[in-house]
C-alpha cells in the first residue's frame, strides 16, 4: 500500500512542479526519490548488494541509458531541425503552404505547415518555434483567439504524424529495437488511423475556436509579440527535398541497421539542407553549436522522466500495475495499449514511456504470440496519447515558453487534440488489427 501511495504522489509530485515551472532535470530525481522513500528504497548503491535496486543505481541506469541509446539521433534531429530554421528552409516550406492555402484556412494552413516539418524529421520542439510567428501572424488578421494557437502547433505536429507508419521521429522508431519491426510496421491501418485523428482533430479544434469567438473572444496582441523576419528565403522545393532526403535514407536502410538508419537519415538529411541552401544560412556554425545545445537539453529533459520510470519501475507497486494491465479481459493489444499509455503518461514522455514499457511487456506478448507489426503501431500510437498530461515536456515548452500563454487558458484545447483523439485513435487502430487488417 505504502509502494503505491508512493507511486502514485511521486507521479502527482512529477506534474505539480513541472507546471510550477521548474526545470525537469530538478524534477525527475525528487520525485523519484518520493517513490523510492515510501517503498523503503535504500537509497545508495554502497547500502545494498551488487545489483540489487537502490534509488541513485536505478535513477541514473534509466537515465543513462537512454541517453546511451537515442543520443546519436537527438543530436542529428536537432542540428537538422536547426539548420533547416538558419538557412530559412522550414519558414519557406512553411509560408508556402501557408500562402497556398489562404487566411480562410488559416487554422489548417498552420497544422500542415507544422506536419510536414514533423513527417520530415525535423525536431517537434524546432517546429513550433519555427511556426509560431507564421501562426501568430495568421490568427492576428484572422482575429482568433490566440490561447489556440498552442493547440494548433501541437496538433499538427504531436499527433498524426508523430506516430504514424514511416515517420522518423523517434516515438516510431523505439519498438524496432524490441519487436524486431520496421518503421512501417501496421502502415495499412496506420494510415487509416492518421487520416481519421487529422480530421476529427481539426473539426474539433476549428469548433472550439468557433464557440470561443461565438462567445466574444478575439485576437490580443501584445507589446512582446515576435515580428516575422523579412529575409531572403531559399524556394521551398529546396527545403521539401531535405525532408525527402531523411525519409528516403530511412526507408532503404531501416531492414539492415534498424533504428541505427535514422542516424545516417538525419545526417543525410543536414548535409542536403546545406549543399541546396548554403547561401542563406545567417551563420551555419552557431546553428550546429545551437542545435547541439538543444539535442542536450532535449535528452536531458527526456533522460531526467526516464531515470524516473527507472526508480518506478523497480518498486513493488509499479509491477502489480504492470500485471493488472496486461491481464486486462479481451484482446492482448487492448492491455498493451493501456500500460504504454499510462507509462508515458507517468513519465511526460512518450519516447520515455516506450523506453521503459517495451522492455517489460515486448516479451510478455510476443510470446503469447500477438503479432509484432500490430504490437509497434499499437505502441507508438498510444505512447502519444497521456504523454501529453500537463507536465509533458513539450507542453510546457509550447505552450509557456513559445506562445506565452498558461496551462488554465491554453491547455484544454491542447489536451482535446493531443490526448483525446490520439485515445481514439488507437481504439480504432485496435478494432481494424483485431479483424485481421494490416496483419
Amino acid at each position: 500500500m505504502l509502494s503505491m501511495i508512493g507511486l502514485i504522489g511521486g507521479l502527482a509530485l512529477l506534474i505539480y512542479l513541472t507546471m510550477r515551472g521548474m526545470n525537469l532535470l530538478i524534477v525527475g530525481p525528487i520525485s523519484a526519490l518520493f517513490v523510492a522513500v515510501f517503498s523503503g528504497m535504500p537509497l545508495f548503491p554502497q547500502l545494498v548488494e551488487e545489483g540489487a535496486a537502490n534509488f541513485v543505481g536505478n535513477y541514473m541506469a534509466g537515465f543513462s541509458g537512454f541517453v546511451t541509446a537515442w543520443y546519436m539521433m537527438f543530436l542529428l534531429g536537432a542540428i537538422f531541425g536547426k539548420v533547416m530554421e538558419d538557412s530559412g528552409a522550414a519558414d519557406s516550406v512553411s509560408e508556402y503552404i501557408v500562402e497556398k492555402l489562404g487566411m480562410k484556412y488559416a487554422v489548417l494552413a498552420i497544422v500542415i505547415a507544422c506536419a510536414v516539418l514533423t513527417y520530415g524529421g525535423v525536431s517537434l520542439f524546432v517546429v513550433a518555434f519555427s511556426v509560431y510567428p507564421m501562426a501568430l501572424s495568421l490568427f492576428r488578421q484572422a482575429n482568433l483567439p490566440r490561447r489556440f494557437i498552442p493547440a494548433a502547433l501541437a496538433f499538427g505536429s504531436v499527433t498524426f504524424t508523430m506516430t504514424s507508419a514511416g515517420s522518423p521521429e523517434i516515438q516510431n522508431w523505439i519498438p524496432i529495437e524490441f519487436l524486431h519491426t520496421s518503421p512501417f510496421a501496421g502502415w495499412e491501418v496506420s494510415a487509416i488511423v492518421a487520416v481519421f485523428m487529422m480530421i476529427f482533430g481539426y473539426w474539433w479544434l476549428k469548433r472550439m475556436i468557433t464557440k470561443a469567438i461565438a462567445r466574444g473572444e478575439k485576437f490580443e496582441a501584445r507589446k512582446t509579440d515576435p515580428t516575422m523576419e523579412k529575409r531572403e528565403l531559399p524556394h521551398p522545393l529546396m527545403g521539401l527535398i531535405p525532408l525527402v532526403v531523411v525519409l528516403v535514407i530511412s526507408f532503404v536502410f531501416h531492414d539492415s541497421l534498424k533504428q541505427s538508419a535514422l542516424i545516417i537519415a538525419l545526417l543525410g538529411g543536414v548535409v542536403s539542407a546545406y549543399l541546396l541552401n548554403r547561401k542563406y544560412f545567417k551563420n551555419f556554425w552557431e546553428a550546429l553549436s545551437e542545435g547541439t545545445m538543444g539535442a542536450l537539453i532535449a535528452i536531458g529533459n527526456t533522460a531526467a522522466v526516464v531515470g524516473f520510470g527507472g526508480v518506478a519501475k523497480a518498486v513493488p507497486a509499479f509491477q502489480v500495475a504492470v500485471d493488472t494491465m496486461t491481464n486486462i479481459p479481451g484482446s492482448p493489444l487492448i492491455g498493451a495499449a493501456i500500460a504504454v499509455s499510462a507509462i508515458a503518461g507517468m513519465t511526460g514522455s512518450a519516447s520515455g514511456g516506450q523506453a521503459i514499457a517495451l522492455p517489460l511487456l515486448a516479451p510478455h506478448y510476443l510470446d503469447m504470440g500477438v503479432n509484432p507489426e500490430a504490437l509497434h503501431r499499437v505502441a507508438a500510437i498510444s505512447s502519444g496519447a497521456l504523454d501529453s498530461l500537463p507536465h509533458n515536456g513539450y507542453v510546457v515548452t509550447t505552450v509557456r515558453a513559445i506562445c506565452g500563454e498558461s496551462h488554465q487558458d491554453a491547455y484544454n484545447p491542447v489536451a482535446a487534440v493531443t490526448v483525446i483523439v490520439p485515445v481514439i485513435g488507437v481504439a480504432i487502430a485496435i478494432v481494424l488489427f483485431s479483424l485481421g487488417l494490416g496483419i
